[in-house]
């Protein structure tokens, strides 16, 4: 199936191939055991140290109550360590050492970047990962070899000359104020006038900069999430 997206994506060489992909834990992971175990706990990966024969990652899970579920953890043949970093009510933050690093082989191998943070629930992982389309392809070779079973939610195109911040750095300084002070929460906590006081401006000078700023996302949304989309 990678292959036929590598082909077609040789004519859009400045575009970056992007592609989310859902991959079933296989079995012999703890984490397959400990997320079936537990369906609906949400394990957030936030970083991750790969290895050849081990893997380090740093773990934020939520639960009414993690206790159980860190016992379980610990209790896995394939945990080499297991340190509770942070917990706070319904929220813990651990650092956990595998010795069985089997899904992260294929990346590896492929040398495709892991992007953190991502999401493990219910015995699967969901990746995005941007890289070119020749690694795709030999990601989802590594894959099949392995007998891991994934599946493709969507490869897209990136126009790489977009692909960086779509704001000037005046555009982003004002919008984050507005951001920052709940100029655009429900109910919204601070008015256009009060943003314009905290950055020294006039009222109409700020409206215009968030304008610009809010019709440069509109438009950078558009290109990334709607326009470039190309199914599977």
């Amino acid at each position: 199936m990678f292959e036929v997206l590598a082909t077609a994506f040789e004519p859009f060489r400045r575009y970056m191939p992007r592609a989310k992909l859902t991959v079933s834990l296989p079995e012999s992971l703890w984490i397959h055991e400990i997320s079936t175990a537990y369906p609906d706990t949400t394990f957030r990966v936030s970083s991750v140290l790969p290895g050849s024969d081990v893997a380090i990652g740093v773990i934020e899970l939520a639960a009414p109550n993690p206790v159980p579920i860190l016992a379980a953890i610990d209790d896995q043949s394939d945990i080499r360590d297991l340190e509770l970093l942070w917990k706070h009510d319904e929220t813990a933050l651990l650092q956990v050492e595998t010795s069985n690093p089997l899904l992260l082989v294929p990346l590896q191998r492929a040398g495709v970047p892991i992007e953190t943070p991502f999401s493990v629930e219910n015995g699967a992982v969901t990746w995005e990962l941007t890289t070119s389309s020749d690694r795709l392809s030999t990601l989802g070779d590594a894959f099949d070899e392995r007998g891991v079973e994934y599946r493709i939610e969507y490869v897209r195109a990136v126009d790489a000359s977009r692909a960086e911040n779509p704001l000037t750095d005046r555009q982003l300084e004002v919008f984050r104020t507005a951001l920052e002070a709940g100029y655009y929460d429900v109910p919204r906590e601070a008015t256009l006038t009060e943003v314009a006081s905290a950055l020294g401006v006039t009222k109409s000078t700020c409206s215009d900069v968030l304008h610009r700023a809010e019709s440069a996302i509109a438009r950078w949304f558009a290109d990334e999430y709607v326009g470039s989309r190309v199914r599977v």
